[in-house]
């Protein structure tokens, strides 16, 4: 029984070690290399041993440069060596945009398409880019849209829910804010939107405390003292009116005691007064409102054009719109939006040479 034991113990520490070679600190075998060379050229190579390699004539790397390394990890090369055709390229990096990726290389003339990440757009249209004898022609770049926000305001005692950080949104982008426990949104819920429009957040919410909103707590129920030296104002009010009324779109530029001056965001003109003023009675005057003067093209919606997000254009302006129609595989072709008085019209399809000839593609 004790040789049997000691015969058992020994067999485990064995079968252990076996696991453990298995598991880590594997060697590996030489690469098969099609087209190319190793150094140095050895039958094995231990566990983190580097190798460079280098491609015969009419062949490169599958990495960047004429010659290239790996490293053995756990019996497995990484990265694996490879020699490709010297015409074929290897995969572009595009910062900010998405396109569908091979096994990091492509053949020569082969062409990708790419689609910027939300709040991007292509600069200059140029959303394709085709592999010409190894190396990539115009590759797109992936630009901040104008037309996109920034960081969504931020608001006292409220969070954003359900939205991960990011440094810019998209043109349409909703965010949902949350009051704190112990406070609500303005004109009662918990939560409340903020949108990003032609480059600016719209009016966020105001949290506040239950039971501190004007006219309540403060000379009476519902009323308003206009006496000198009456007490304490209700919170972020001005004189004896409350808090300043809210312009969707707009915002107070100038606030004294007795009167607020407001100006519109981008894309939007100030219809009415710009500024709104305190009564004795403790009412405001009427507010302005702020109007669209911009048109808006989700292009995702028409099948003529490539889908690359809305589009937002200003009274009498134009933009471009990338058609799907193609020429030899190419896409040259381009429609012309125009805002005339918050409608949108558009012109044919036709490539640029075809819009300065013709008056029916210039929009």
């Amino acid at each position: 029984m004790c040789v049997r034991g000691h015969l058992g113990f020994a067999l485990l520490l064995w079968f252990q070690g076996v696991l453990h070679v298995q598991t880590s600190d594997q060697p590996c075998s030489a690469p098969t290399l099609n087209g190319g060379y190793l150094v140095p050229e050895k039958d094995t190579y231990n566990h983190e041993a580097k190798l460079t390699y280098a491609c015969d004539n009419g062949r490169k790397p599958a990495v960047e440069g004429w010659w290239a390394t790996s490293t053995c990890l756990n019996g497995t090369w990484s990265p694996q060596p490879q020699c490709i055709d010297e015409k074929a390229c290897i995969a572009p990096d595009i910062p900010n945009a998405k396109y569908i990726e091979k096994s990091g290389w492509y053949n020569d003339e082969y062409k990708i398409r790419i689609k910027c990440n939300e709040g991007y757009d292509p600069k200059g249209h140029n959303v394709t880019t085709t592999c010409i004898n190894g190396k990539w022609s115009s590759v797109p770049v992936c630009e901040k849209d104008i037309n996109g926000c920034g960081e969504p305001p931020q608001i006292p005692h409220a969070v954003i829910i359900h939205q991960g950080y990011q440094d810019i949104f998209a043109a349409d982008t909703g965010v949902q804010y949350e009051c704190e426990d112990g406070y609500t949104v303005e004109g009662g819920d918990a939560k409340k939107y903020a949108y990003c429009i032609a480059g600016n957040w719209t009016q966020g919410p105001v949290c506040s405390k239950w039971g501190s909103g004007p006219g309540t707590g403060h000379g009476g129920s519902g009323g308003h003292d206009t006496s000198a030296g009456s007490g304490t104002q209700p919170e972020g009010g001005v004189n004896n009116c409350g808090k300043h009324p809210v312009v969707p779109n707009g915002d107070f530029v100038e606030k004294s005691e007795m009167f607020v001056r407001y100006q519109c965001v981008s894309y939007y003109k100030l219809v009415g007064p710009d500024t709104v003023e305190c009564f004795s009675d403790g009412t405001w005057s009427k507010e302005p409102t702020c109007e669209a003067t911009f048109c808006s093209v989700d292009t995702h919606r028409y099948s003529t054009f490539i889908n690359n997000g809305v589009k937002f254009i200003r009274d009498d302006e134009t933009v471009e719109l990338e058609c799907v129609k193609k020429f030899h595989q190419i896409n040259d072709h381009y429609a012309v939006g125009r805002c005339t008085n918050g409608n949108i019209s558009f012109s044919d399809c036709c490539t640029k040479w075809e819009q300065k000839l013709w008056a029916v593609c210039r929009g």
